[in-house]
């Protein structure tokens, strides 16, 4: 399937301008004006009722029917157009101006005519009816407000204040979202000198009806004393609301991006052509190609751009019935299927969709760079002078120039002579700190075809490209511009197909090639030394030293293979093998780059995957790896890649897993394998509870090491053993052993709260813990059940609230009392969850299939089962209880979340200690496995 065609609509079969009632609206509409809006014939019909009732309440109410049922019918005819046309923005947004003038001039016309005639108006009884603001530009979304200047030529009189009431209370009872003022042309010179939103919205005003003379004064008179000689200002100030907007949304690679706010947006687009207006008096974009602000085929980029944007915010708007902004996962899908984005080769259509929306993004943030940057050079005030004195100028190579204070290119004629000059202006950029001036990316970006097979395998390109990422501290600044120039992909020709590519999930934050440069830019922060308090283990191996090309190289590489049918680490691992010599890696250092593109999510997967306290887990692992310098390197990256997801991926929680899982591995590699022998680790903890527990006599503490098995000793924190410890003694002190012991504490290191329980062992013990927990609204983040010898269970679980938080200490006595009130059975957890299952409106978008594997390799008592399925309320206690059912033992628990995905992994055997080799039980257990998640799923899609 190709990309759906963004062809020009049909032009109207009648000419595209209304009746003299109202301003002509320039350009095709979507459909004929008599669909949209018949002005001559609700006129007239307005003008029939009139005749017959003198009723002033009458003729308003029958006003607002005539032109509620044209309001109707003209939304009607405009979806039902743009449903056929779903790119033909520009006549879309007219058509909505074109029927919004429609209302509202035959508002003003009922109100001056019938409601507040004025036979004789004096000279102060005069009113112009102005459009403001987008209206005033002509560009209507659906549901875009409808911004008015109700313009006087001295203090407002009482018959014009009667004549705007009226007409704002027709509006009203049309639902119109009106923003209206009333103002002299005084007061908007005055007010648009204080306020430079008042002052952009009065400088896209549009005479609607009333005082043509009042209007055309006002129109002279802003631009003689509020627009001339202020240019410098407004631009500042434009500049500064731009940044300050940015800020507040996000960078435009954020995977559910505002499209009218956010950076890549149509606000960034409008502010440019305010600028454009305000300096150079345009009042079309295209006039901007004769002045030489934009080249040709920048305006041909500036129209696809905003035409794109400007349908997808038009079909959200008509998909929500309100005026949305932000593209939600649930309303890219259905955006994405309106416009008719469709799968293809193992890609889902609304990730098509959004790779063309980052794309178009992307290029608005070029267009408004190189725009704004040149006015900001000319218009701009310079900084004062002392410190232009003082600041020290940096020495540029030869072949580059310093222009307003941005390296330049000197002579383009003889820039490209030399091809490589291409990377030397991103090398030079970083290695002087200039930030680039716009005329040098126009030249970059009209020679990409430069970059050939010959460039690429040149000694000197693949030299300045590692420089590029090695040498300078701040590599992802260079790859970021190269990136959004379009040289990254012209020079690795393999990243092109992950440029702006959405991962249509709601793990990652960012697109394919952001993430990448996210990555590396943390790769850089922990070498400058700035993470070295939350990151002690990986800033200490990058300074004892690594391999750095091998790591970056590494980093860049690891995700390249996304977006295919294929394993990504696979397809990227044999993408490496090509890419990293054509860098300039040798031969070893190449193939250690494909080992990390290869295995680049085990360590990720082990750790959160995987029971770590499982001696087997870690000799795997080790064996798997082979090295501590791929350990070292693995890690790093496993850090930066986790890191580089979203900017809340990276916890305490999963710091805790992959230094654990590092720290043990490193271990076996330089103390043996043996090391990580359950009997020896579990004399280490034996001793370690006995220095914890001083007072205790001898035989307490024998007691207490004798009861439990080898998992226990090495599944658990001392802590927690002194916890247990403790509870099981006041147990037997006690003399009931059918009491049931609750202990919490807040586990700062882990991000989570510990929740330790102890009972009498009996089955399904397990699932009854995870219910009691899921009933408390507590999400499970991993979860550990030992039997003692003596018939009790202990079981250890780490809980965070619906933040993602540890409980705040407050609120444990209240949970703990609920949750001692579940397990003694006063609430059936079953029973209380079925009204709580609901899955989330946008979480409902994505496609997560089910699957469940069942390995015995990984553990020398257990088989594990992995449950990879979509996150709900209630998952953990509904596959548990299943499990029960089939007498199935559950000793931990595993989860791992994925945004709307989880993994849950069971360590199981069954009711005889033994693990599920047949084929037959597996099955079995997989189909109750999979019934429990249906109907959870169904559950929560009832409770929508």
């Amino acid at each position: 399937m190709t990309l759906p065609q963004q062809a020009s609509p049909a032009p109207a079969s009648e000419p595209a301008h209304g009746p003299a009632l109202f301003p002509e609206v320039p350009g095709p509409l979507i459909c004929k004006t008599a669909d949209i809006f018949d002005a001559d014939s609700v006129r007239a019909e307005i003008d029939a009722f009139a005749a017959t009732s003198p009723d002033n309440a009458a003729l308003r109410a029958e006003t607002v029917r005539i032109l509620r049922a044209t309001k109707d019918k003209g939304r009607a005819a405009i979806a039902d157009a743009f449903a056929e046309q779903p790119f033909a923005a520009r006549p879309l947004t007219r058509s909505y101006t074109y029927m919004t003038d429609g209302l509202v001039t035959m508002a003003l016309y009922v109100a001056r005519t019938y409601l507040h005639p004025m036979n004789n108006p004096t000279s102060g009884e005069r009113i112009a009816l102005i459009a403001v603001g987008g209206y005033g530009r002509g560009e209507m979304a659906p549901y875009s407000d409808v911004d008015l200047l109700f313009l006087t030529p001295y203090k407002i009189t009482a018959w014009a204040e009667s004549v705007i009431e009226s007409m704002l209370y027709i509006l009203w009872d049309l639902k119109l979202k009106v923003g209206h003022a009333s103002r002299t042309i005084k007061d908007c010179i005055r007010m648009g000198g204080e306020d430079y939103t008042i002052r952009t919205a009065l400088l896209e005003h549009r005479f609607l009806d009333g005082h043509a003379p009042l209007a055309k004064e006002l129109d002279e008179r802003l631009n003689a004393e509020l627009f001339s000689d202020t240019g410098r200002d407004f631009i500042e100030a434009k500049l500064a609301e731009r940044d300050n907007r940015h800020k507040k949304q996000g960078q435009r690679y954020m995977v559910e991006p505002n499209v009218k706010e956010g950076k890549g947006g149509l606000r960034d687009l409008q502010s440019l052509f305010w600028i454009a207006k305000y300096i150079h008096g345009v009042q079309d974009a295209a006039e901007l190609v004769p002045l030489g602000v934009f080249r040709p085929e920048e305006f041909e980029t500036f129209v696809q751009a905003e035409d794109f944007l400007w349908a997808v915010r038009a079909h959200m708007h008509l998909a929500t019935g309100r005026p949305t902004e932000q593209l939600t996962f649930d309303l890219q899908v259905e955006v994405a299927e309106r416009m008719g984005y469709r799968d293809q080769a193992g890609r889902r259509g609304v990730e098509i969709f959004m790779q063309q929306y980052f794309r178009e993004a992307t290029a608005v943030g070029d267009l408004t760079r190189i725009f704004l940057t040149k006015l900001e050079a000319t218009h701009v005030r310079n900084e004062p002078l002392l410190e232009r004195l003082f600041r020290r100028k940096p020495r540029v190579r030869d072949g580059f120039s310093i222009v307003n204070g941005r390296l330049a290119i000197a002579d383009p004629d003889t820039f490209f002579t030399d091809k490589t000059n291409i990377l030397r202006l991103f090398q030079e950029g970083l290695r002087t700190g200039l930030l680039i001036h716009p005329d040098a990316m126009r030249h970059i970006q009209a020679n990409l075809d430069l970059i050939d097979d010959g460039m690429r395998n040149s000694k000197e390109a693949q030299k300045i490209f590692l420089d590029i990422l090695l040498k300078h501290g701040n590599p992802e600044r260079g790859l970021r511009r190269m990136n959004e120039l379009g040289v990254l992909a012209a020079f690795i020709p393999e990243f092109e197909p992950i440029v702006a590519m959405m991962q249509f999930n709601m793990y990652h934050s960012y697109t394919v090639d952001e993430h990448t440069i996210q990555c590396i830019k943390n790769l850089a922060e922990i070498e400058r030394g700035e993470l070295t308090e939350p990151l002690p283990i990986a800033s200490r191996i990058l300074a004892d030293g690594v391999n750095r090309r091998v790591l970056y190289v590494a980093l860049m590489l690891h995700d390249i293979g996304k977006g295919r049918p294929e394993d990504h680490s696979i397809l990227g691992s044999h993408i490496a093998r090509k890419v990293a010599p054509r860098l300039g890696l040798k031969k070893a250092e190449a193939e250690t780059v494909e080992w990390l593109v290869r295995y680049h999510l085990l360590m990720s997967d082990m750790a959160q995957k995987r029971d770590i306290a499982d001696p087997r887990t870690v000799r795997d692992f080790a064996k798997a790896v082979k090295s501590v310098e791929r350990l070292d390197l693995l890690t790093v990256l496993t850090v930066c890649d986790i890191r580089g997801v979203g900017p809340d991926t990276w916890n305490n929680w999963k710091a805790a897993l992959i230094r654990a899982l590092y720290r043990q591995t490193r271990r076996a590699m330089e103390e043996g394998m043996e090391d990580l022998n359950r009997e020896n680790r579990g004399t280490e903890a034996k001793q370690t509870l006995r220095a914890a527990l001083p007072d205790w006599p001898k035989s307490a503490l024998k007691v207490e090491t004798g009861r439990h098995y080898p998992p226990y000793w090495q599944g658990l924190h001392v802590t927690a053993h002194v916890d247990f410890a403790e509870m099981l003694r006041e147990l037997e002190d006690n003399g009931d052993t059918s009491e049931i012991k609750i202990r919490m504490h807040p586990d700062e290191d882990r991000d989570a709260t510990r929740a330790c329980f102890v009972m009498e062992d009996h089955p399904g013990i397990f699932s009854r813990l995870a219910g009691a927990l899921a009933l408390v609204g507590a999400n499970v983040v991993d979860a550990r059940s030992y039997t003692t010898k003596d018939g009790y269970v202990t079981g250890a679980f780490w809980i965070q609230d619906g933040d993602g938080s540890p409980y705040e200490a407050s609120r444990l006595p209240r949970l703990t009392q609920m949750i001692h009130k579940t397990l003694k059975g006063e609430v059936v957890a079953r029973d209380a969850l079925k009204t709580r299952d609901k899955i989330k409106k946008r979480e409902k978008a994505f496609n997560v299939p089910t699957h469940i594997t069942f390995d015995n390799d990984g553990s020398d008592i257990y088989t594990i089962i992995e449950v990879d399925t979509r996150d709900r309320p209630g998952l953990l206690y509904d596959l548990a209880r299943s499990l029960a059912g089939l007498n199935v033992y559950i000793a931990n628990a595993v989860i791992a979340t994925y945004g709307e995905q989880v993994v849950d992994t069971f360590y199981v055997k069954d009711m005889f200690g033994l693990k599920y080799y047949s084929a037959s039980k597996q099955k079995s257990l997989e189909a109750k496995l999979r019934k429990a998640i249906s109907e959870g799923a169904e559950r929560a899609e009832d409770n929508r």
